[in-house]
Formats: C-alpha cells, sequence, structure tokens
C-alpha cells in the first residue's frame, strides 16, 4: 500500500496538464489517478469508495475522454525520464481481456479459445536495460469484428496493412515521432515471437531506432547453412552470462549459465512475397543453458 499523500505530487505531475477539453475533467483524472495509485493491484470496486467508483464511472463515460488525452501528458514525464538514459527498452506486448462474464457489455468482439466477448490492447512501455519501467509510450485497443472470426486461416493471402500484425509496424512508427522528441537517447523495440514478422523487419527506421525481437521462425538466409538456426548454431560461443530464474510451480529459483553466440546473417524474404519485399541484414543471437538441471528443460 502507499499513502495516498505520497501520491499527490505524482499524480498531479504525471496528469495535471492533460487536454480533455475541461480543466474539470483534468482535476478529476488527477484525483482518480491519486486514489488507484493507492492500491494499484486491485479493481475499481477494490480500490474506490462507492462515490468515487459511481464518479469513475462518469469520468470514463463521458465522450471527451479518449485515450489519447489520459496518456499525453503522461508520455511527456515519460520522454523527460527517457531523455536521462543513453539507451532505453521500448516494448510492446498485446492482452487479450475476456469479458464474456459481462452479458450486458456492448461493443465487444470475439477473442481466442474460449473468449467468445472482450477487446484487445496493445501497449508500449519504456523500460531502462536494468529493468526499471520508465512509463507508458503509446497504446491501442480495438475489437475484433464477429463477422471475422473463422477468416485467420486466409491470413497468408492478406496484406500486412489487413492484419493484426500491423500493429508492430504501427509500433515502430509511433516511435519514430517520439524519438523527435528524444534525440539523445537510443531507442530498441522489443518483440515477443508474434512480432517475428518480415514486414516489421523491412519497415524503414530513423537512425537511433532498433528492433530486438524474438524468432519464432527458421528463417532462409544467404549463408552456406542457408537457414537461420543452423547459421547460427554453427558460430563458437561469444562466453557466458548467467541469468536468474524465478522459482514456478514446484522448481525452485536457480541461476542458469546461458551459452552466447552471434551471427551476422542476410535474411531472405518468405518465398510468398520474395517479388515485392528484398534481402536484408540482421544480427542473430543465441542463448542456450548447456548444462540445465536434471529433469528440466533447457532455456533456449
Amino acid at each position: 500500500m502507499v499513502d495516498e499523500n505520497d501520491t499527490h505530487d505524482w499524480a498531479s505531475t504525471e496528469f495535471g496538464e492533460a487536454n480533455l477539453g475541461d480543466a474539470r475533467l483534468a482535476q478529476r483524472l488527477v484525483a482518480l489517478a491519486r486514489r488507484l495509485a493507492c492500491s494499484p493491484q486491485g479493481s475499481f470496486p477494490q480500490s474506490l469508495k462507492p462515490a468515487e467508483l459511481k464518479a469513475a464511472y462518469r469520468f470514463f463515460d463521458n465522450t471527451q475522454i479518449d485515450t489519447d488525452g489520459i496518456l499525453a501528458p503522461h508520455i511527456a514525464q515519460t520522454l523527460d525520464r527517457m531523455r536521462q538514459v543513453p539507451v532505453v527498452l521500448a516494448i510492446q506486448d498485446t492482452t487479450e481481456f475476456n469479458l464474456s462474464h459481462l452479458h450486458a457489455t456492448e461493443g465487444l468482439g470475439y477473442g481466442t479459445g474460449g473468449n467468445e466477448r472482450g477487446f484487445m490492447m496493445h501497449s508500449l512501455l519504456a523500460v531502462t536495460p536494468e529493468g526499471l519501467p520508465l512509463g507508458v509510450l503509446g497504446m491501442k485497443t480495438w475489437v475484433r469484428a464477429q463477422e471475422e472470426a473463422g477468416k485467420g486461416r486466409h491470413r497468408k493471402a492478406r496484406p500486412i496493412t489487413e492484419k493484426e500484425s500491423i500493429k508492430w509496424i504501427e509500433g515502430i512508427n509511433h516511435l519514430a515521432a517520439l524519438r523527435t522528441r528524444c534525440t539523445e537517447t537510443r531507442f530498441v523495440c522489443v518483440g515477443d515471437r508474434e512480432s517475428d514478422v518480415y514486414e516489421l523487419f523491412a519497415t524503414e527506421r530513423p537512425d537511433g531506432v532498433d528492433w530486438l525481437i524474438r524468432a519464432a521462425r527458421n528463417r532462409r538466409v544467404r549463408h552456406p547453412a542457408q537457414y537461420l538456426w543452423e547459421s547460427v548454431q554453427a558460430m563458437a560461443p561469444l562466453g557466458n552470462t548467467d541469468l536468474l530464474v524465478p522459482a514456478r510451480g514446484s522448481m525452485a529459483q536457480r541461476t542458469a549459465r546461458l551459452t552466447l553466440r552471434c551471427a551476422a546473417v542476410r535474411l531472405r524474404p518468405p518465398q510468398a512475397h520474395a517479388s515485392r519485399l528484398s534481402e536484408l541484414d540482421a544480427f542473430a543471437i543465441h542463448a542456450i543453458e548447456e548444462a540445465p538441471p536434471h529433469g528440466t528443460e533447457p532455456l533456449e
């Protein structure tokens, strides 16, 4: 728990300059942020008194309230913090909200698995290489139209602009715009296996904006080994690094020793898109645990 008095300056600094078309709305946003910061792990009903909860719902029902208006002052403060460090990891990720239990809620779309009603949110978080969060840099929400359900099997034939994966390219473009306001800091856009999208690699990036993607596909490369996995694994080890692995389930916390390899590779575009996408150069980094505990799958 955080003392409410300790959150006063923070809430005013982060959201006091919000331009919501009415100064009273900005004041309500600051008051709401101050209260929620006292119990960030709780839901609205858990964190707010009945009168405060009613006021919060009225606030978000106001047509003048939108994501950009709320986030704009916070993003400005985040950029100020980013200017104090040489490198920032800009981490993109998608969250799916399953609201199937809220039968009266309108405007929801279909989800994955057993999620019949909900919405999607793609966010961009700024973090130092040491793991210190600096703030949110952007957020996009959408619903999947019911008439689109089942069309995923045809996604290979659709252009990137008609796929949800355009969110990764939009994230890079958003970072490019923000970099003009934070020119001395290098941005490294980080994505999980879902962001292994060749169109993302081929997107033009400004100076100072790089990407780091966890590879999901054994892509073709211009190399004697012809494929990415074999190319990087054929390289001599560069050294080792230790990684603290938190406890999980019945597995105790442990330190994993990883062997590192790196290879400069020229990626070849997917054959289905080779006519319009060019080859490009990248570095492939491989980290693997050579001696995991007995019965434990090695980290890779």
